[in-house]
């Protein structure tokens, strides 16, 4: 699905640790991405945000609040993530997610580039769950 011309964007890119850096998720890989993402998608991208050395395991992250704010001060319409896992590796806290941002009920959507997810769609929904427990299970054999 083609994203709406003139969708107004924020971004959010985050590292966990030094580690994910050299294996290709830098914040400047994932920034590069955003930007070329827009560019092509004629998306207004207002600003990228960054959290770096924080686990995908909270919300309670500066750099999510700051993006988070940023919808409901209608900076932007959209958050646009690189991947799913950028965002949030846990079932329980996309769900808070979904409930307060990304429901049919409110007017934000979330973009995820490399899961082709856009909660615009029922089909984008429905793929946003089902990687979110992908997510959760893999952080959990990690861990």
């Amino acid at each position: 699905m083609r994203t709406q011309r003139n969708t107004k964007a924020v971004g959010y890119v985050r590292v966990s640790s030094e580690q994910q850096a050299s294996e290709g998720v830098s914040l400047d890989a994932q920034k590069h991405k955003l930007r070329d993402y827009c560019r092509a998608m004629d998306i207004d991208l207002v600003d990228i945000i960054a959290d770096e050395g924080y686990s995908a395991s909270t919300l309670k992250r500066p750099g999510l609040q700051v993006a988070l704010s940023m919808l409901k001060r209608g900076q932007a319409h959209s958050l646009i993530v690189v991947k799913l896992d950028r965002l949030t590796r846990c079932v329980k806290d996309l769900g808070t997610l979904c409930e307060q941002f990304f429901s049919d009920e409110k007017p934000y959507t979330l973009l995820s580039l490399s899961d082709a997810i856009d909660t615009r769609s029922a089909s984008g929904k429905l793929v946003l769950n089902v990687l979110t427990s992908v997510a959760q299970w893999e952080r959990e054999a990690i861990s």
